[in-house]
């Protein structure tokens, strides 16, 4: 078949384009024989998609290998990749006129940006699905009204330029351009404050709430500021803009009163805990790619339909995480870095002759004018900020990230391009800011604001330092239904008491799944029925420590809290409310279960991981608990609990050891305090003189009860110490244990090399290692890391 290229002209934009048929797709191979094929592999379309996503995958994760040690986005290697990516296509592609270049170079561009334009439909879509509207309704003064002044007070800046012809953009086209670098992106900002890992802490909580408040009146502006340019581009101007309206109008109409009902009938109808049917997934997915099409066929800006149409479906569980769990990977992992990667990829003004040197001084101009506007933003929010009474450095932190630029942008800035409302010039100046905002932000907030600076106090929070019998805080973490049994026996066995009351601050950690913003849920247990947001979430954990609070009314005061959050930063929310609480104690899950007859149930490393986070920052003493079942509160007299306490000497052993004391006021609790140390040469040498007399003050307490049995063991190896503990450990449901993480002493040595579980410490790990063979549950304690001796 004869290959021809065909020439048209548009009337509207009376552009030239040229068509090549039939399209070349598929190349006959990299061996050609050039009697059957006079064409070059690369001059087929799907070898050079092929290659180029290739190419933007290799170099996005090379560059971001680099780049993150500085805390910088993944999109800006994907950015520098696209750069990369675009000359090195260019010089692969054949040259054969003169001109032949430039023209394969914009057909490859436009096969990856149609690709790129399909996945941004589905970002956007995925980041109205999980935005949280209800932050509004949350959101202080302080939110709204600083969400508000960071739009409107740049975007008057710049009209005050336009007017007094301080910068002149020739035409309205240009303008709304400019317009466009004064809004704010949530879904951007959240990306960040997921990034940095700030995102449930006070500032990223705030930032969330002003984002939210910018962000729909970003929209807002923007939908009107396009219904404007759209009408006024016609031949009468009132009544397009009137259609304008009323195609908008209509299609929010549609979504609100349509589809918003068919979703929240499939979400009534799938049963709690149970996934929703594919089919109803497959129904909003069609839906969306019609919506994109129709949003497109009327006129509007490709992104507007997508992101309402995500923004009427529920986030969460469980229609909400269904479509996260579908798309999400595919979009972040494949399309995303595309879009990205092709946002950069048309910039190639120095090598091919499109950069316009004739018009640098207005170019320079404009640079100058957006610089303002940033500047400007970030003067309103840290000014705002600091008239609200926040702290300095938390001010300029939040000033950032409410300027920061990011994907959203870059969408909006390519679109504009594809529709000619900008040149190359502006388009590549837009996007080179972009990509040195996003580079800078993260290290400036990274700088001003740490949130572990606040549990670094010099107050000491734990049993020790506490008056005799007073009301002991604790924060009990629970993650799946069988914590809660667990738990609860081990508070059981604590004896609370009128004389000797605890206070039990319960937080339920969920996984963030669909939803961008955190959410802190406080339940209140005086009502008669729970709601349905708490039914869904935490209804059993609240029933568990209720009836447990109802067993001892005179000893036990109850609250009930919910995190969602991202497991990676659940540690924030642990913390944040036993600084809130005033906590003596944090209690976690160990990430391993067992089954009842010794074999693995589970091993979550997220949970691991968590653990190690709170052992660093915590502001109070905690303890891991390794439960294996056989924690049991003796239900009459003559039934005992036995627990052993196993003591080395140091500050976590001396804690553990006043927990343990403190559990033997109940009568039924049988306590065993086993001494393990070295000769007094060793142990002196081994130990200062003034930790040694703290351990031989707690230690004293000990031998003069006569309800505690007391046992001394001298041992100097490791082995002799495994070897005691083996014998002596099934003997009791309960073992306490000192953490002494990064302590070495004679009792323990040679016993670190074979560690499976380091979180736990030398004697912890042994304790809890399958070799042991050990039924009994083990409570692991470190005291407090205050900041003379922060890790």
């Amino acid at each position: 078949m004869a290959t021809t290229n065909t020439s048209f002209f548009d009337k509207e934009d009376m552009s030239k384009y040229c068509v090549t048929f039939p399209p070349r797709v598929n190349s006959v191979g990299i061996f050609i024989n050039e009697k059957t094929d006079k064409f070059y592999v690369m001059d087929y379309a799907l070898p050079r998609l092929e290659l180029e996503i290739l190419l933007i995958f290799v170099f996005g994760q090379a560059f971001h290998f680099i780049l993150r040690r500085a805390e910088t986005p993944i999109f800006v290697s994907h950015m520098i990749a696209g750069l990369i990516v675009g000359e090195v296509m260019s010089l692969m592609i054949p040259n054969n006129d003169g001109s032949n270049m430039m023209k394969s170079s914009e057909d490859n561009t436009i096969v990856m940006g149609s690709m790129a334009a399909f996945g941004y439909s589905f970002y956007m879509f995925l980041n109205g699905v999980k935005m949280n509207l209800s932050l509004i309704k949350k959101a202080g003064a302080t939110s709204i009204i600083g969400g508000a002044l960071t739009v409107l007070i740049p975007l008057l800046i710049l009209v005050f330029f336009n007017t007094f012809n301080v910068l002149s953009f020739h035409s309205s086209q240009s303008f709304f351009v400019a317009s466009t670098y004064c809004l704010t992106s949530f879904p951007v900002i959240a990306d960040l404050l997921r990034h940095l890992k700030i995102i449930n802490t006070e500032l990223g909580r705030l930032a969330l709430s002003t984002a939210i408040v910018g962000d729909l009146l970003s929209l807002f502006l923007f939908i009107v500021n396009a219904l404007i340019k759209i009408g006024l581009a016609g031949h009468n101007p009132l009544e397009a803009l009137a259609s304008e309206i009323i195609s908008v109008v209509s299609f929010i109409v549609v979504v609100v009163l349509v589809f918003r009902p068919a979703v929240y009938w499939i979400v009534r109808n799938t049963p709690v805990g149970r996934p929703v049917k594919e089919i109803y997934v497959y129904f909003v997915i069609l839906t969306l790619m019609a919506t994109t099409f129709l949003t497109k066929e009327f006129g509007q800006f490709l992104l507007f339909g997508p992101f309402i149409l995500g923004l009427v479906i529920p986030n969460g569980p469980p229609l909400g995480s269904a479509l996260e769990e579908k798309l999400e990977p595919m979009i972040s992992g494949m399309f995303l870095p595309l879009f990205v990667a092709s946002t950069t990829t048309r910039i190639m003004p120095l090598r091919s002759g499109n950069l316009d040197t004739s018009n640098i001084g207005e170019l320079l101009k404009k640079e100058l004018v957006f610089l303002a506007v940033f500047a400007s933003k970030f003067v309103v929010s840290a000014g705002y900020s600091l008239y609200s009474k926040m702290p300095k450095y938390d001010a300029l932190a939040l000033a950032c990230i409410m300027s920061t630029k990011g994907i959203v942008e870059l969408g909006w800035y390519g679109f504009l391009s594809d529709g000619k409302l900008m040149d190359l010039n502006l388009y590549m100046l837009l996007v080179f800011l972009i990509m040195g905002i996003a580079i800078l932000v993260p290290i400036l907030v990274r700088i001003l604001y740490n949130p572990k600076r606040k549990y670094a106090g010099y107050q000491k929070r734990s049993i020790m330092n506490s008056i005799l019998n007073s009301e002991l805080s604790i924060v009990a973490c629970i993650h799946v239904p069988n914590n809660v049994n667990a738990i609860v026996n081990l508070l059981d066995v604590a004896s609370p008491s009128k004389d000797s009351p605890i206070s039990i601050n319960v937080l339920h950690l969920v996984k963030l799944s669909a939803q961008s913003s955190p959410v802190f849920i406080t339940h209140q247990l005086d009502r008669q029925a729970l709601s349905s947001n708490q039914n869904s979430y935490s209804g059993n954990v609240i029933l568990s420590f209720k009836q447990f609070q109802q067993n001892h009314y005179d000893g036990v005061s109850l609250n009930v809290f919910t995190a969602i959050s991202p497991d990676d930063m659940m540690d924030e929310d642990i913390c944040t409310l036993a600084l809130d609480k005033h906590a003596s104690f944090i209690i976690l899950p160990f990430h391993r279960r067992w089954y009842i007859n010794g074999s693995i149930e589970s091993d979550d490393h997220t949970i691991m991981a968590l653990n190690w986070s709170v052992f660093e920052r915590a502001p109070c003493f905690v303890g891991v608990l390794v439960d294996r079942g056989h924690i049991r509160r003796p239900t009459s007299t003559k039934s005992t609990e036995n627990i052993l306490m196993a003591f080395l000497g140091g500050v976590d052993d001396r804690e553990a050891l006043t927990f343990a004391n403190r559990m033997a006021q109940d009568s039924r609790v049988k306590l065993t305090v086993l001494y393990i140390h070295t000769s007094t040469h060793n142990y002196v040498e081994n130990l200062g003189s003034w930790e040694r007399l703290l351990d031989f003050e707690v230690l004293k307490s000990v031998k003069d009860n006569v309800h505690v049995d007391y046992v001394e063991k001298e041992v100097n190896d490791g082995h002799v110490t495994a070897t005691l503990l083996r014998e002596m450990v099934n003997d009791y449901q309960l073992v306490i244990v000192g953490r002494r993480f990064g302590v070495d002493c004679p009792q323990t040595s040679g016993l670190k090399e074979w560690s499976e579980f380091p979180e736990l410490g030398i004697l912890g790990d042994l304790l809890a290692s399958r070799d042991l063979h050990s039924m009994s549950s083990i409570l692991v304690v470190q005291q407090q890391i205050t900041s003379e001796n922060m890790r």
